[in-house]
Protein backbone atom coordinates (compact mmCIF):
# COMPACT_ATOMS: atom_id res chain seq x y z
CA UNK A 1 0.00 0.00 0.00
CA UNK A 2 1.17 3.61 -0.94
CA UNK A 3 0.01 6.94 0.32
CA UNK A 4 -0.42 9.89 -0.99
CA UNK A 5 -0.82 13.74 1.35
CA UNK A 6 -2.43 16.26 -0.49
CA UNK A 7 -1.64 19.41 1.49
CA UNK A 8 2.03 20.07 3.10
CA UNK A 9 1.08 22.47 5.61
CA UNK A 10 1.20 21.78 9.25
CA UNK A 11 -1.09 18.94 9.21
CA UNK A 12 0.27 17.49 5.94
CA UNK A 13 3.69 17.61 6.03
CA UNK A 14 3.46 16.20 9.67
CA UNK A 15 1.02 13.25 8.16
CA UNK A 16 3.28 12.60 5.42
CA UNK A 17 6.46 12.18 7.92
CA UNK A 18 4.52 9.94 9.88
CA UNK A 19 2.62 7.71 7.66
CA UNK A 20 6.53 7.30 6.30
CA UNK A 21 7.95 6.43 9.66
CA UNK A 22 5.00 3.72 10.25
CA UNK A 23 6.55 2.12 7.00
CA UNK A 24 5.03 3.36 4.24
CA UNK A 25 5.88 4.96 0.86
CA UNK A 26 4.39 8.30 0.49
CA UNK A 27 4.11 11.23 -1.95
CA UNK A 28 3.23 14.51 -0.74
CA UNK A 29 1.84 16.81 -3.47
CA UNK A 30 1.70 20.92 -3.00
CA UNK A 31 0.99 23.24 -5.78
CA UNK A 32 3.01 25.66 -4.09
CA UNK A 33 6.87 24.91 -6.09
CA UNK A 34 8.88 26.71 -3.36
CA UNK A 35 7.11 24.87 -0.32
CA UNK A 36 7.87 21.19 -2.61
CA UNK A 37 11.69 22.22 -2.56
CA UNK A 38 12.07 22.93 0.54
CA UNK A 39 10.67 19.94 1.57
CA UNK A 40 12.64 17.46 -1.03
CA UNK A 41 15.34 18.63 0.67
CA UNK A 42 14.49 17.81 3.79
CA UNK A 43 13.69 20.95 5.70
CA UNK A 44 10.01 22.13 7.10
CA UNK A 45 9.13 25.75 6.11
CA UNK A 46 7.52 25.81 9.85
CA UNK A 47 9.00 24.81 13.39
CA UNK A 48 7.50 21.78 15.02
CA UNK A 49 9.21 19.91 17.89
CA UNK A 50 10.74 16.56 15.79
CA UNK A 51 9.31 16.90 12.87
CA UNK A 52 12.55 17.77 10.65
CA UNK A 53 14.71 15.00 11.77
CA UNK A 54 11.50 12.68 10.74
CA UNK A 55 10.97 14.14 7.18
CA UNK A 56 14.69 14.13 6.78
CA UNK A 57 15.20 10.84 7.54
CA UNK A 58 12.26 9.52 5.35
CA UNK A 59 13.07 11.92 2.56
CA UNK A 60 17.42 10.44 2.76
CA UNK A 61 15.69 6.68 2.80
CA UNK A 62 13.19 7.41 -0.39
CA UNK A 63 10.29 6.66 1.56
CA UNK A 64 9.04 10.18 1.50
CA UNK A 65 8.68 12.10 -1.69
CA UNK A 66 7.20 15.66 -3.27
CA UNK A 67 5.26 16.50 -6.10
CA UNK A 68 3.27 19.08 -7.81
CA UNK A 69 1.52 16.72 -9.87
CA UNK A 70 -1.90 15.44 -8.49
CA UNK A 71 -1.54 13.18 -12.08
CA UNK A 72 1.76 12.12 -10.22
CA UNK A 73 -0.19 11.34 -6.88
CA UNK A 74 -3.15 9.71 -9.12
CA UNK A 75 -0.57 6.71 -10.34
CA UNK A 76 1.38 6.49 -7.38
CA UNK A 77 -1.27 5.77 -4.50
CA UNK A 78 -3.56 3.46 -3.22
CA UNK A 79 -4.56 6.11 -0.08
CA UNK A 80 -4.76 9.75 -0.45
CA UNK A 81 -5.17 11.77 2.21
CA UNK A 82 -6.52 15.60 1.82
CA UNK A 83 -4.64 17.26 4.35
CA UNK A 84 -5.16 21.20 3.06
CA UNK A 85 -6.51 23.83 4.91
CA UNK A 86 -10.15 25.84 5.51
CA UNK A 87 -9.49 28.89 6.59
CA UNK A 88 -12.01 31.50 7.79
CA UNK A 89 -13.69 32.93 4.88
CA UNK A 90 -13.24 36.80 4.27
CA UNK A 91 -16.06 39.02 6.24
CA UNK A 92 -17.94 35.89 7.10
CA UNK A 93 -17.93 33.03 10.06
CA UNK A 94 -17.86 30.12 7.28
CA UNK A 95 -14.60 27.98 6.67
CA UNK A 96 -13.55 28.31 2.93
CA UNK A 97 -13.40 25.47 1.45
CA UNK A 98 -11.81 26.05 -2.05
CA UNK A 99 -8.68 24.08 -1.47
CA UNK A 100 -10.35 20.87 -0.17
CA UNK A 101 -12.60 21.09 -3.17
CA UNK A 102 -10.15 21.71 -5.90
CA UNK A 103 -7.40 19.07 -4.23
CA UNK A 104 -10.92 16.09 -4.51
CA UNK A 105 -11.63 17.43 -8.08
CA UNK A 106 -7.72 17.31 -8.79
CA UNK A 107 -7.34 14.03 -7.77
CA UNK A 108 -10.35 12.67 -8.91
CA UNK A 109 -10.45 13.29 -12.69
CA UNK A 110 -6.74 11.11 -13.00
CA UNK A 111 -8.08 8.22 -10.58
CA UNK A 112 -7.94 5.03 -13.00
CA UNK A 113 -8.27 2.34 -10.69
CA UNK A 114 -9.01 1.19 -6.75
CA UNK A 115 -8.44 4.03 -4.36
CA UNK A 116 -9.63 5.41 -0.65
CA UNK A 117 -9.74 9.29 -0.71
CA UNK A 118 -9.84 10.18 3.12
CA UNK A 119 -10.43 13.75 3.90
CA UNK A 120 -8.75 15.09 7.04
CA UNK A 121 -9.37 18.62 6.83
CA UNK A 122 -11.26 20.51 9.48
CA UNK A 123 -14.71 20.99 7.74
CA UNK A 124 -18.72 21.56 7.81
CA UNK A 125 -20.26 18.69 8.61
CA UNK A 126 -21.89 17.33 5.48
CA UNK A 127 -18.71 18.21 3.18
CA UNK A 128 -18.27 14.55 3.20
CA UNK A 129 -21.05 13.50 1.68
CA UNK A 130 -21.35 16.18 -0.86
CA UNK A 131 -17.35 15.63 -1.97
CA UNK A 132 -18.34 11.80 -2.15
CA UNK A 133 -21.08 12.72 -4.66
CA UNK A 134 -18.76 14.84 -6.79
CA UNK A 135 -15.75 12.24 -6.58
CA UNK A 136 -18.31 9.81 -7.93
CA UNK A 137 -19.22 12.08 -10.71
CA UNK A 138 -15.91 12.83 -11.80
CA UNK A 139 -13.93 9.69 -11.37
CA UNK A 140 -13.46 7.69 -14.31
CA UNK A 141 -16.18 4.99 -14.86
CA UNK A 142 -14.93 1.84 -13.32
CA UNK A 143 -11.58 3.61 -11.14
CA UNK A 144 -13.78 2.30 -7.75
CA UNK A 145 -12.68 5.59 -5.87
CA UNK A 146 -14.48 5.49 -2.38
CA UNK A 147 -14.67 8.30 0.64
CA UNK A 148 -13.92 8.31 4.02
CA UNK A 149 -13.26 10.91 6.60
CA UNK A 150 -10.22 10.70 9.34
CA UNK A 151 -10.16 13.84 11.37
CA UNK A 152 -7.08 15.42 12.69
CA UNK A 153 -6.74 16.32 16.70
CA UNK A 154 -3.25 17.40 16.49
CA UNK A 155 -1.72 20.03 19.28
CA UNK A 156 1.11 22.32 17.53
CA UNK A 157 3.85 21.47 19.77
CA UNK A 158 3.15 17.80 19.61
CA UNK A 159 1.60 16.53 16.44
CA UNK A 160 4.28 14.40 15.51
CA UNK A 161 3.16 12.06 18.63
CA UNK A 162 -0.13 13.09 18.23
CA UNK A 163 0.13 11.25 14.83
CA UNK A 164 1.99 8.20 15.89
CA UNK A 165 0.14 7.46 19.30
CA UNK A 166 -3.05 9.13 19.37
CA UNK A 167 -6.03 9.24 21.85
CA UNK A 168 -8.19 7.31 19.58
CA UNK A 169 -8.74 7.28 15.53
CA UNK A 170 -12.22 8.34 14.28
CA UNK A 171 -13.52 7.49 10.74
CA UNK A 172 -16.07 7.92 8.84
CA UNK A 173 -17.04 5.29 6.28
CA UNK A 174 -19.60 4.01 4.10
CA UNK A 175 -18.31 0.15 3.45
CA UNK A 176 -16.20 -2.39 5.12
CA UNK A 177 -13.87 -2.05 2.60
CA UNK A 178 -12.91 1.41 3.17
CA UNK A 179 -12.59 0.76 7.34
CA UNK A 180 -10.70 -2.53 6.60
CA UNK A 181 -8.07 -0.22 4.54
CA UNK A 182 -8.13 2.22 7.54
CA UNK A 183 -7.62 -0.36 10.37
CA UNK A 184 -4.27 -1.45 7.79
CA UNK A 185 -2.70 2.18 7.58
CA UNK A 186 -3.34 2.36 11.23
CA UNK A 187 -2.24 -1.11 12.05
CA UNK A 188 0.67 0.18 14.20
CA UNK A 189 -1.29 2.44 17.10
CA UNK A 190 -3.73 0.23 16.64
CA UNK A 191 -1.86 -2.72 17.94
CA UNK A 192 -0.85 -0.30 20.82
CA UNK A 193 -5.04 -0.62 21.82
CA UNK A 194 -5.68 2.89 20.50
CA UNK A 195 -9.38 3.30 20.13
CA UNK A 196 -10.13 2.91 17.16
CA UNK A 197 -14.14 4.52 16.35
CA UNK A 198 -15.94 3.81 13.10
CA UNK A 199 -19.06 5.93 12.42
CA UNK A 200 -20.94 7.76 9.78
CA UNK A 201 -19.60 10.99 7.70
CA UNK A 202 -21.50 13.31 9.67
CA UNK A 203 -20.59 11.44 13.00
CA UNK A 204 -16.90 11.98 11.94
CA UNK A 205 -17.03 15.56 10.52
CA UNK A 206 -18.90 16.91 14.03
CA UNK A 207 -15.76 14.65 16.30
CA UNK A 208 -13.44 17.24 15.48
CA UNK A 209 -15.34 20.23 15.63
CA UNK A 210 -17.74 19.26 18.90
CA UNK A 211 -14.34 18.64 20.63
CA UNK A 212 -12.85 22.30 19.90
CA UNK A 213 -16.06 23.66 20.74
CA UNK A 214 -15.63 21.89 24.61
CA UNK A 215 -11.98 22.91 24.53
CA UNK A 216 -12.52 26.39 23.89
CA UNK A 217 -15.34 26.66 26.44
CA UNK A 218 -13.43 25.76 29.16
CA UNK A 219 -11.15 27.52 28.45
CA UNK A 220 -13.11 30.79 28.11
CA UNK A 221 -15.29 29.54 31.04
CA UNK A 222 -12.13 30.03 33.60
CA UNK A 223 -11.18 33.18 31.79
CA UNK A 224 -15.47 34.12 32.78
CA UNK A 225 -14.19 33.69 36.09
CA UNK A 226 -11.12 35.50 36.39
CA UNK A 227 -13.31 38.51 35.22
CA UNK A 228 -15.14 38.01 38.21
CA UNK A 229 -12.20 36.77 40.24
CA UNK A 230 -10.94 40.70 39.63
CA UNK A 231 -13.78 42.30 40.25
CA UNK A 232 -14.09 40.24 43.41
CA UNK A 233 -10.48 39.82 44.83
CA UNK A 234 -10.57 36.41 44.53
CA UNK A 235 -7.69 34.37 42.89
CA UNK A 236 -8.75 32.40 39.65
CA UNK A 237 -5.71 30.00 40.07
CA UNK A 238 -6.83 28.50 43.67
CA UNK A 239 -10.31 28.62 42.27
CA UNK A 240 -9.49 26.63 39.45
CA UNK A 241 -7.01 23.84 41.28
CA UNK A 242 -9.98 23.29 43.51
CA UNK A 243 -12.41 22.96 40.36
CA UNK A 244 -10.10 20.88 38.82
CA UNK A 245 -10.13 18.07 41.97
CA UNK A 246 -13.58 17.67 40.76
CA UNK A 247 -13.22 14.66 38.53
CA UNK A 248 -16.57 15.92 36.33
CA UNK A 249 -14.01 18.97 35.65
CA UNK A 250 -10.62 18.31 35.49
CA UNK A 251 -8.21 20.83 35.75
CA UNK A 252 -6.60 20.44 32.11
CA UNK A 253 -7.17 23.84 30.14
CA UNK A 254 -8.35 25.72 33.38
CA UNK A 255 -5.75 27.40 32.96
CA UNK A 256 -7.30 31.47 32.66
CA UNK A 257 -5.15 34.08 30.85
CA UNK A 258 -4.95 35.75 27.90
CA UNK A 259 -7.02 33.04 25.86
CA UNK A 260 -6.72 30.83 22.75
CA UNK A 261 -5.57 31.77 19.04
CA UNK A 262 -3.92 29.69 16.21
CA UNK A 263 -5.60 28.25 13.01
CA UNK A 264 -7.80 26.16 14.70
CA UNK A 265 -9.93 26.64 17.72
CA UNK A 266 -11.13 30.20 16.78
CA UNK A 267 -11.83 29.72 12.99
CA UNK A 268 -13.25 26.49 14.01
CA UNK A 269 -15.88 27.10 16.27
CA UNK A 270 -16.54 30.24 13.82
CA UNK A 271 -17.48 27.98 10.90
CA UNK A 272 -19.50 25.51 13.22
CA UNK A 273 -21.83 28.13 14.25
CA UNK A 274 -22.11 29.51 10.75
CA UNK A 275 -23.26 26.02 10.15
CA UNK A 276 -25.26 25.81 12.18
CA UNK A 277 -26.88 28.51 11.06
CA UNK A 278 -27.16 26.96 7.49
CA UNK A 279 -29.00 23.91 9.38
CA UNK A 280 -31.29 25.81 11.19
CA UNK A 281 -30.13 24.96 14.45
CA UNK A 282 -28.30 28.23 14.74
CA UNK A 283 -29.96 28.42 18.69
CA UNK A 284 -28.19 25.08 19.89
CA UNK A 285 -24.77 26.88 19.53
CA UNK A 286 -25.39 30.50 20.34
CA UNK A 287 -23.17 29.55 23.25
CA UNK A 288 -20.01 29.56 21.44
CA UNK A 289 -21.15 33.13 20.54
CA UNK A 290 -19.85 34.00 24.08
CA UNK A 291 -17.24 31.44 24.25
CA UNK A 292 -15.86 33.50 21.52
CA UNK A 293 -16.44 37.26 22.70
CA UNK A 294 -14.99 36.08 26.12
CA UNK A 295 -11.85 34.85 24.36
CA UNK A 296 -11.13 38.31 22.80
CA UNK A 297 -12.10 40.63 25.91
CA UNK A 298 -8.68 38.92 27.37
CA UNK A 299 -6.87 40.56 24.91
CA UNK A 300 -8.34 43.84 25.60
CA UNK A 301 -7.78 43.96 29.44
CA UNK A 302 -3.77 42.65 29.23
CA UNK A 303 -4.07 46.04 26.83
CA UNK A 304 -5.72 47.89 29.96
CA UNK A 305 -3.41 46.06 32.18
CA UNK A 306 -0.23 47.27 30.93
CA UNK A 307 -2.19 50.75 30.49
CA UNK A 308 -2.67 50.91 33.94
CA UNK A 309 0.77 50.36 35.19
CA UNK A 310 2.17 52.92 33.21
CA UNK A 311 0.13 55.44 34.48
CA UNK A 312 -3.04 55.49 32.38
CA UNK A 313 -1.35 55.60 28.77
CA UNK A 314 1.34 53.83 27.19
CA UNK A 315 2.37 56.61 24.88
CA UNK A 316 5.84 57.11 24.29
CA UNK A 317 6.25 54.05 26.75
CA UNK A 318 8.32 51.00 25.95
CA UNK A 319 6.94 47.58 26.22
CA UNK A 320 8.35 44.49 26.06
CA UNK A 321 6.64 41.76 24.59
CA UNK A 322 8.18 38.18 25.29
CA UNK A 323 5.76 35.69 23.54
CA UNK A 324 4.64 35.84 19.57
CA UNK A 325 3.93 32.46 18.81
CA UNK A 326 -0.38 31.46 19.88
CA UNK A 327 1.24 28.93 22.17
CA UNK A 328 5.08 27.62 23.12
CA UNK A 329 6.52 25.36 21.00
CA UNK A 330 5.39 26.36 17.92
CA UNK A 331 5.93 29.72 15.32
CA UNK A 332 2.27 29.75 14.60
CA UNK A 333 0.98 33.30 14.49
CA UNK A 334 -2.18 33.23 13.14
CA UNK A 335 -4.83 34.80 15.07
CA UNK A 336 -1.87 34.78 17.84
CA UNK A 337 -3.43 36.39 21.17
CA UNK A 338 0.04 38.32 22.02
CA UNK A 339 0.73 39.50 18.71
CA UNK A 340 -2.85 41.22 18.40
CA UNK A 341 -1.92 42.48 22.12
CA UNK A 342 1.41 43.87 20.87
CA UNK A 343 -0.61 45.42 17.88
CA UNK A 344 -2.74 47.12 20.26
CA UNK A 345 -0.29 48.35 22.46
CA UNK A 346 1.54 50.06 19.51
CA UNK A 347 -2.02 51.79 17.87
CA UNK A 348 -1.94 53.39 21.35
CA UNK A 349 1.61 55.06 20.99
CA UNK A 350 3.81 52.07 22.42
CA UNK A 351 7.07 51.43 21.86
CA UNK A 352 6.69 47.76 21.44
CA UNK A 353 9.94 44.98 20.77
CA UNK A 354 8.85 41.72 20.33
CA UNK A 355 10.78 38.58 21.37
CA UNK A 356 10.04 34.89 20.59
CA UNK A 357 12.03 31.88 20.55
CA UNK A 358 10.66 30.50 17.06
CA UNK A 359 8.10 33.18 15.69
CA UNK A 360 10.41 36.50 14.83
CA UNK A 361 10.47 35.49 11.64
CA UNK A 362 6.59 34.61 11.30
CA UNK A 363 5.39 37.49 13.48
CA UNK A 364 8.21 39.97 11.28
CA UNK A 365 5.96 38.53 7.99
CA UNK A 366 2.56 39.14 10.06
CA UNK A 367 3.85 43.10 11.52
CA UNK A 368 6.49 44.30 10.24
CA UNK A 369 5.62 47.60 11.85
CA UNK A 370 6.78 45.91 15.28
CA UNK A 371 10.30 46.13 16.62
CA UNK A 372 11.95 42.58 17.45
CA UNK A 373 14.65 41.60 19.89
CA UNK A 374 17.08 38.46 18.76
CA UNK A 375 16.56 37.85 23.41
CA UNK A 376 14.04 38.82 26.10
CA UNK A 377 16.90 40.61 27.26
CA UNK A 378 18.01 42.72 24.42
CA UNK A 379 13.49 43.20 24.01
CA UNK A 380 13.41 44.39 27.96
CA UNK A 381 15.70 46.98 27.25
CA UNK A 382 15.03 50.35 29.29
CA UNK A 383 10.93 48.81 29.28
CA UNK A 384 8.37 50.63 31.13
CA UNK A 385 6.09 47.43 31.42
CA UNK A 386 7.09 43.56 30.63
CA UNK A 387 4.04 41.49 29.13
CA UNK A 388 4.55 38.08 29.28
CA UNK A 389 2.21 36.34 26.30
CA UNK A 390 3.39 33.16 25.32
CA UNK A 391 4.74 30.72 28.25
CA UNK A 392 7.94 29.28 26.52
CA UNK A 393 9.84 27.70 29.57
CA UNK A 394 12.59 29.99 28.68
CA UNK A 395 10.01 33.00 29.99
CA UNK A 396 9.24 31.07 33.05
CA UNK A 397 12.42 30.01 34.24
CA UNK A 398 14.01 33.86 33.78
CA UNK A 399 15.12 35.00 36.93
CA UNK A 400 13.47 38.45 37.54
CA UNK A 401 17.23 39.63 38.95
CA UNK A 402 18.86 39.28 36.03
CA UNK A 403 16.67 42.29 34.67
CA UNK A 404 17.73 44.34 37.23
CA UNK A 405 19.19 47.24 35.07
CA UNK A 406 18.27 46.05 32.28
CA UNK A 407 14.47 47.40 32.55
CA UNK A 408 13.31 50.59 33.11
CA UNK A 409 10.91 49.76 35.64
CA UNK A 410 9.89 46.71 37.24
CA UNK A 411 6.50 46.43 35.85
CA UNK A 412 5.15 42.81 34.73
CA UNK A 413 2.17 41.91 33.01
CA UNK A 414 1.96 37.68 33.33
CA UNK A 415 -1.22 37.14 30.63
CA UNK A 416 -0.64 33.49 31.43
CA UNK A 417 -0.56 33.35 35.27
CA UNK A 418 2.69 31.01 34.71
CA UNK A 419 5.63 33.25 36.61
CA UNK A 420 5.80 32.80 40.02
CA UNK A 421 3.79 35.88 41.20
CA UNK A 422 6.01 35.76 45.04
CA UNK A 423 9.41 35.52 43.52
CA UNK A 424 8.82 38.64 41.22
CA UNK A 425 7.00 40.66 43.68
CA UNK A 426 9.75 39.35 46.04
CA UNK A 427 12.58 40.81 43.23
CA UNK A 428 11.03 44.22 43.32
CA UNK A 429 8.87 43.78 40.62
CA UNK A 430 5.43 45.52 40.65
CA UNK A 431 3.80 42.02 39.32
CA UNK A 432 -0.63 42.15 37.32
CA UNK A 433 -2.09 38.80 36.40
CA UNK A 434 -5.61 37.97 35.33
CA UNK A 435 -7.73 37.10 38.02
CA UNK A 436 -5.32 37.68 40.60
CA UNK A 437 -4.62 40.15 43.00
Amino acid sequence: MRITVFGTGYLGATHAASMAQLGFEVLGVDVDAAKVALLREGRVPFYEPDLEPLLRKHVASGALSFSTSAADAARFGDVHFVCVGTPQSKGEYAADMRFVDGAVEGLAAHLDRPALVVGKSTVPVGTAARLADRLAELAPAGAGAELAWNPEFLREGHAVDDTLRPDRIVVGVRSTRAERTLREVYATPLAAKTPFIATDYATAELVKVASNSFLATKISFINAMAEVCEATGADVTVLADALGHDTRIGRRFLNAGLGFGGGCLPKDIRAFMARAGELGVDQALTFLREVDAINMRRRGRVVDLARELCGGTVLGRRVAVLGAAFKPNSDDVRDSPALNVAGQLQLQGGEVTVYDPEAVDTARALFPTLAYAGSAVEACHRADVVLLLTEWPEFLDMDPVTLDGVVAVKRVVDARNALDADRWRAAGWTYRGLGRP
